[in-house]
């Protein structure tokens, strides 16, 4: 018997490694793999997972897994960061989730924006 733990990542696994198009066939290539699990359980182990379907240039729709890069939670704290040091011709800025907008001051280019930051860098 497997763990869910191991499902996730077999999911994971076949969704990275094959053209998957929809549940049933991400069903047969777990079966293949030695997972037994209903349709049901797969539905919500690809919504835990935030599997999306993407175009793939071929005229199909595949299953994708999420981009983690921008490693959302962490704006709010360079943010805070950035507005504690207020670089030169920095106003202010906004944090969500993976979000920031810096707010400049009056008069100040997107260049000097940037190049203030980038001592932050």
């Amino acid at each position: 018997m497997s763990t869910k733990k191991e499902r996730l990542d077999a999911i994971c696994r076949i969704i990275q490694t094959e053209k998957i198009g929809n549940q049933e066939e991400l069903l047969k290539q777990l079966e293949n793999s030695g997972f037994q699990v209903t349709q049901a359980t797969l539905s919500r182990d690809i919504k835990q997972l935030k599997v999306i379907k993407v175009h793939d240039g071929d005229g199909n729709y595949v299953y994708r897994l999420p981009d983690y890069s921008a490693e959302p939670g962490s704006a709010s704290s360079v943010a805070a960061a950035l507005d504690s040091a207020l670089p030169e011709g920095v106003l202010g800025s906004i944090a969500g989730d993976d979000t920031i907008l810096i707010i400049p001051r009056e008069g100040i280019s997107r260049d000097k924006i940037v190049k203030a930051l980038a001592h932050f860098i």
